[in-house]
């Protein structure tokens, strides 16, 4: 089957340090929305955001409100088991959302804003399809409606809580399923809501299942503790899965066994301000044994 190693991230260009600041910025992906510590002027936010639009400064997307979609502001957690979102989604037509449904497919699972899916896309088409799964309604619809405007036919978003749907997809869609993210999703900190998380074992099985041989799963949080706890679900099917740095031992990670670079090429939009903020982002990728 087809799969191959995703390149390692390009250089970015070097900013200056930001100073201290007091405010709140808010930056959404994987199903997150976090808060940052305070940027003490709009010229220093200016600077923040345009951090986000230098790294997606080739996608060239318009950041204004559509009439089709309306004002885009998501600032609050979802609650995943919520009896809304527990209602499986009606499955798309493959074959009217791609041009070939049958091309390798990558899924990103919270796929907040879609910046980073559609940046992989505009520069694979024709080789790979991929489908962002946003359980916030809005960000989905204005994803989609990217996808539109840049006139892809290998992407498609949509708004499902991936608890509940992701089976059901990867098992209908024609092509081999060859790649996995869940990049910082909702942290959930409380205990008594850590089983809103969205890796859990049924999850990890259907993703495990649904994966070609030599596929790869890529994870990655800025929140140690939900970054320990993904990979604990999946360094638990070892029978599976083989980190990829014991695939290619030239693909280097730290004492604790964390990936030292991001190794899709481009950052996402929380990675980018919680680095900025100097955050450790914790990532790992698994590939699956043939």
């Amino acid at each position: 089957m087809w799969c191959s190693l995703p390149r390692f991230i390009r250089p970015i260009t070097a900013v200056s340090p930001l100073p201290n600041s007091s405010l709140t910025i808010l930056c959404h992906h994987g199903g997150s929305a976090a808060v940052y510590p305070a940027i003490s002027s709009p010229e220093k936010l200016e600077y923040s955001t345009q951090l986000v639009t230098r790294e997606y400064a080739d996608l060239n997307l318009s950041n204004n409100d559509s009439q089709e979609v309306g004002h885009v502001r998501v600032r609050q957690h979802v609650n995943p088991l919520s009896f809304s979102k527990m209602v499986p989604v009606e499955l798309p037509d493959w074959n009217a959302v791609y041009k070939d449904a049958k091309l390798p497919l990558m899924v990103d699972i919270g796929s907040g804003s879609g910046r980073f899916l559609l940046w992989l896309a505009k520069r694979n088409c024709g080789l790979k399809n991929y489908l962002g799964l946003e359980i916030r309604p809005k960000l989905a619809k204005r994803a989609e409606h990217w996808v539109h405007e840049l006139g892809l036919n290998n992407i498609h978003f949509m708004h499902a809580n991936a608890t509940v749907s992701f089976k059901q997809f990867i098992t209908t869609y024609p092509g081999p399923l060859v790649l996995v993210s869940i990049l910082c999703p909702d942290p959930h900190f409380k205990k008594k809501h850590h089983k809103r998380r969205v890796v859990q074992k049924p999850l990890v099985d259907s993703i495990v299942e649904g994966l070609v041989p030599g596929g790869q799963i890529f994870i990655q949080s800025d929140v140690q503790e939900v970054a320990v706890d993904m990979r604990k679900y999946f360094d638990a099917e070892f029978d599976k899965l083989v980190h990829i740095n014991h695939v290619d031992p030239n693909i280097l990670c730290d004492n604790d066994g964390w990936l030292l670079s991001n190794p899709m090429g481009i950052r996402t939009e929380r990675e980018i301000h919680a680095e900025l903020e100097g955050a450790s982002i914790y990532r790992r990728m698994y590939q699956k044994q043939r």
